[in-house]
C-alpha cells in the first residue's frame, strides 16, 4: 500500500489528534462541546415526541415512524456542529488506543469527561426544554412517556444487547460522514441510518441522557418503573452496550482491518 495513502483511518486519526489537543488545552472547551451534543440530541428528542403525539391524533401508529425521522436529525446537528458525542467518541478512543495515538489513561479520561458533560448538558436542557410553552401540562399516555416506560421496562440483557446493536448503527453513520464528501448524501446517510435504531428503539445512553430527563422534567404524575436506581442501571448498562458496539465491533475490529500492508484498506 502507498504510504501516502489517505483513506478513512487517516480521517479519524486526524479527528483523535485534534480532540486531545482540543482536551489538553482547554478543558473548558471541550466541556462545552460535549454539552453542545446533548442539547442537539434533547432538541432533536423534543421535536420527535412532540410530532408522534400528533401524528398519532390522525394515524394511529404513525408516531414512532415519525419520531425516528425526526429524531435522526439529531446526529446531523452533532455532526456539523462539531460536538462531542460520548458514544461516537467510544470508537475514535478505542481505535486511538489500538494505534497507539493515545495511552489508556488518556483515552479513558477523554471519554470520561465526554460522558459526563453529555449527562450534565442533557440535563441542563432538558430542564430549559421543559419550561417552553409545548411541554407544559403533557397528558400522562404522551408519546415521551410511553416511551419511557418502555425503555425501564426492559431486562438487563435486553438493555445491553441493543446498546451493541444501538452504537454499531450510530459508529456506521459516523463512518459514512467521513468517507463522504457530498454534504446532500451526508445527510441522506446519516438520517436512514440513524432512523434504523430510533425505530427499533435500541438503547443509547447519550439519548437517554436527554430523553430521561426530559420525562422527569415535564411530567405531573409518576412515570411507571421511573427511579433513580432504574435510571443508573439503564444508563449503565446502555453505556456498556454501547461501548461493545461502537468501541469494539466497530471501532477496534475496524482499526485491526486497516492495519498492516495490504491492499484492502477503507
Amino acid at each position: 500500500m502507498d504510504a501516502n495513502y489517505q483513506g478513512l483511518f487517516y480521517a479519524i486519526e486526524k479527528s483523535i489528534e485534534k480532540k486531545k489537543q482540543l482536551f489538553d488545552s482547554s478543558l473548558v472547551r471541550y466541556a462545552v462541546r460535549a454539552m453542545l451534543a446533548t442539547l442537539f440530541l434533547t432538541l432533536g428528542t423534543a421535536i420527535a415526541v412532540i410530532t408522534a403525539q400528533a401524528a398519532e391524533k390522525v394515524v394511529h401508529g404513525s408516531g414512532k415512524f415519525l419520531y425516528s425521522f425526526m429524531f435522526s436529525w439529531s446526529l446531523v446537528m452533532i455532526i456539523y456542529m462539531n460536538a462531542e458525542l460520548g458514544t461516537s467518541n467510544m470508537m475514535y478512543t478505542t481505535v486511538a488506543v489500538h494505534r497507539k495515538l493515545l495511552t489508556v489513561r488518556k483515552a479513558s479520561a477523554i471519554l470520561f469527561a465526554c460522558l459526563l458533560f453529555n449527562l450534565i448538558g442533557g440535563t441542563l436542557a432538558s430542564y430549559l426544554v421543559s419550561l417552553t410553552s409545548v411541554f407544559q401540562d403533557l397528558p400522562a399516555d404522551h408519546f415521551l412517556f410511553t416511551a419511557i416506560e418502555g425503555k425501564l421496562a426492559k431486562s438487563p440483557v435486553q438493555i445491553f444487547t441493543e446498546g451493541i446493536f444501538a452504537n454499531v448503527i450510530v459508529n456506521t453513520a459516523v463512518y459514512c460522514t467521513i468517507r463522504m464528501k457530498d454534504d446532500a448524501g451526508k445527510v441522506i446517510a446519516m438520517i436512514f441510518i440513524i432512523f434504523i435504531f430510533a425505530f427499533l428503539g435500541f438503547e443509547h445512553v447519550i439519548a437517554n441522557f436527554a430523553s430521561f430527563p426530559l420525562a422527569f422534567f415535564t411530567s405531573t404524575s409518576s412515570i411507571a418503573g421511573m427511579t433513580g436506581s432504574a435510571v443508573a442501571i439503564n444508563w449503565i448498562l446502555a453505556a456498556l452496550g454501547n461501548f461493545a458496539g461502537g468501541g469494539l465491533i466497530i471501532g477496534l475490529t475496524y482499526s485491526w482491518l486497516n492495519k498492516g500492508n495490504h491492499n484492502y484498506l477503507d
